[in-house]
């Protein structure tokens, strides 16, 4: 389905490390412009091989933030030229699909593919058996990615075809060659999970549950799959140099979220194993950091982890926060900053959070804004709220930036960062606040900038995908064959953020009775916690939600409060909670079929 420079005969190669760790592996920097053939290297020239590798981490969708929030009820941008809202204003066809990721993928695969082709030939180290250990991860680290790719696929280009059938992509598991045949139809959408799955099998049985030096004296902590191996062979294969590289702890991550979106309506034909599948997946990766325990408490800044400053800066290179379960590094940059702070700290403003996200923040006693116990004050609408409501969200009055600056939204406020009153103002009477460092500074005249990084799978992310799956399989509190429940978790993380620490949170008591109460709650904490980070357009779409819920905002004059009820409108057919494959690639290839409904 993709050919390299229409084969691999002619194959250029650059790699730009993007992830941590591994900077001193290639001497020099890996930049490859070389013929995939016999002759072309030496066998003991691994920079070729790896640097082919790496362009299947280059090519993570996760690397970058998207911003996909654009496109749904949680946010709008000033900028007229944003593709998301181009997609959400009604421009989303198949041959213009900001959130097409067939070509990325598929060359993804098609690099990962020649990587397992070549890795045997090559002698990376002298030693037989640390070499042989070298080839084993390098398979390990090229199964588990090709799982992860062919899962954004998934996420991305799966759907029911004409026919009804829940169709999903090509199956590339070779390389394709310049004399194959290109025209192949779509696996199904089973088979797709089968393969990802046999992946991360693959993946996990050939690699270390985490990166890490063994020293000496613990040699019995080499994981015997390894066979006998010595303490030096096994640390220069799977050592802490390597942290940041696919591990089998990711694999397990990956499966966790695969098993989500198939378990999920959009994608289940009412397969209620699928829901304990995806719940036994989850609680696999909590297990491996204590249950409950892998949801960091507020004092281990699990919320903040994208502005804790001393922990960033304290970061070595691969390692990761007590969040993170895998990340990449921007290292230091304003970039977010720059596109996102208001005006007035010489920003762009260009995410705006709508008035639907901000209502969907409970009171901070726990009980939604619409419930008449909440005490919820229109007229004072950010008092007492979820302490995340702040957090995340830049409220008229708040402060941000180095100085403390407030920020005056107001419809007839005086700076440019009232309601709409420049090209760079808030169209919502919001701004972003989270992923963003205050300590940035965008002044000419003094500007700075910080560490950022990018989490490709965070532990809140598995928490609540084990909460979702988990009140499916067993209900609100039961725990099948695990230790805790979906009500245990969402306990956990709302006590984290600071709800219902003096009333036990009598709303989330209530809602453990019911499946379907629940259900919401979960949903909700699930739009709360991961705002901004690329999920409610996906989760939106696999749940079959009602994807047309206008944009609101809010217009602040004189101390009074007014909604605006359609700010932006969300314009889509219901055949688009499945995103189409490219029209170009239908065009090239007949045995191609389109998702239902796109052209």
């Amino acid at each position: 389905m993709f050919c390299i420079n229409k084969g691999i005969g002619k194959l250029l190669v650059c790699a730009t490390v993007l992830l941590t760790g591994c900077q001193d592996l290639l001497e020099p920097a890996i930049e490859n412009n070389r013929q995939l053939d016999a002759s072309a290297y030496l066998p003991s020239d691994s920079r070729f091989p790896f640097g082919i590798l790496l362009n299947g981490y280059n090519r993570i969708p996760t690397n970058s933030w998207s911003f996909n929030d654009v496109a749904t009820d949680d946010a709008v941008s000033n900028d007229q030229n944003n593709a998301y809202l181009k997609m959400a204003t009604g421009q989303w066809t198949a041959n213009n699909n900001p959130a097409n990721q067939w070509t990325n993928c598929f060359a993804g695969i098609q690099y990962l593919n020649i990587t397992l082709g070549e890795v045997d030939k090559v002698q990376w180290v002298t030693d037989p058996v640390a070499n042989k250990l070298f080839s084993t991860r390098i398979k390990g680290e090229a199964y588990g990615l090709r799982a992860l790719l062919m899962y954004h696929l998934l996420q991305t280009h799966a759907g029911k075809g004409v026919g009804g059938q829940m169709l999903g992509v090509p199956i590339l598991t070779k390389v394709q060659t310049t004399s194959d045949n290109y025209n192949l139809p779509r696996a199904s959408f089973e088979d797709c999970l089968k393969q990802i799955y046999q992946d991360l099998d693959s993946a996990d049985i050939k690699l270390p549950l985490d990166y890490r030096d063994i020293t000496l004296g613990q040699e019995a902590q080499i994981p015997a799959k390894y066979g006998k191996v010595t303490l030096e062979q096994y640390n220069r294969a799977f050592g802490v140099t390597f942290s940041g590289l696919f591990t089998g702890r990711i694999a397990k991550a990956v499966r966790a979220q695969t098993a989500l979106l198939a378990a999920s309506p959009a994608f289940n034909n009412g397969n209620a194993i699928k829901w304990t599948d995806a719940a036994n997946a989850a609680a696999a990766v909590l297990n491996l950091s204590g249950g409950l325990s892998a949801i960091p408490s507020a004092a281990a800044s699990g919320l903040t982890w994208y502005s804790n400053t001393t922990e960033i800066g304290n970061l070595k290179d691969g390692a990761n926060p007590p969040e993170i379960i895998w990340r990449n590094n921007w290292g230091e940059n304003r970039d977010l900053e720059q596109a996102n702070f208001p005006p007035t700290l010489f920003g762009n403003g260009r995410i705006n959070p709508t008035q639907n996200l901000v209502d969907a923040f409970p009171m901070l006693n726990g009980y939604p804004i619409s419930n008449p116990l909440s005490g919820y004050n229109p007229a004072d609408p950010y008092t007492n709220r979820d302490p995340r409501l702040r957090m995340f969200i830049l409220v008229n009055g708040a402060t941000a930036g180095v100085n403390n600056t407030a920020i005056n939204t107001t419809a007839n406020g005086t700076t440019n960062d009232a309601l709409n009153r420049v090209e760079t103002s808030t169209r919502t009477g919001y701004y972003l606040r989270k992923l963003l460092r205050q300590d940035v500074n965008l002044n000419p005249t003094s500007a700075s900038n910080q560490r950022h990084y990018k989490p490709h799978i965070r532990y809140t992310e598995i928490a609540l995908a084990y909460a979702e799956a988990a009140n499916e399989a067993f209900g609100p509190t039961g725990t099948g064959a695990n230790t805790y429940s979906a009500y245990d978790v969402i306990r956990a993380i709302r006590r984290r953020a600071g709800i219902g620490l003096t009333n036990n949170d009598p709303y989330l008591e209530s809602a453990k009775a019911s499946k379907e109460t629940m259900r919401q709650l979960i949903r909700d904490e699930r739009r709360l916690e991961l705002c901004f980070e690329g999920f409610r357009f996906w989760d939106l779409r696999r749940w079959n939600l009602q994807l047309t819920e206008p944009a609101k905002g809010v217009s602040i004059q004189n101390g009074v409060y007014t909604i605006l009820p359609a700010v932006q409108d969300r314009v889509f057919k219901t055949h688009m909670k499945y995103g189409p494959v490219p029209y170009s690639e239908i065009l090239k290839y007949s045995a191609l079929e389109q998702n239902e409904g796109w052209n």
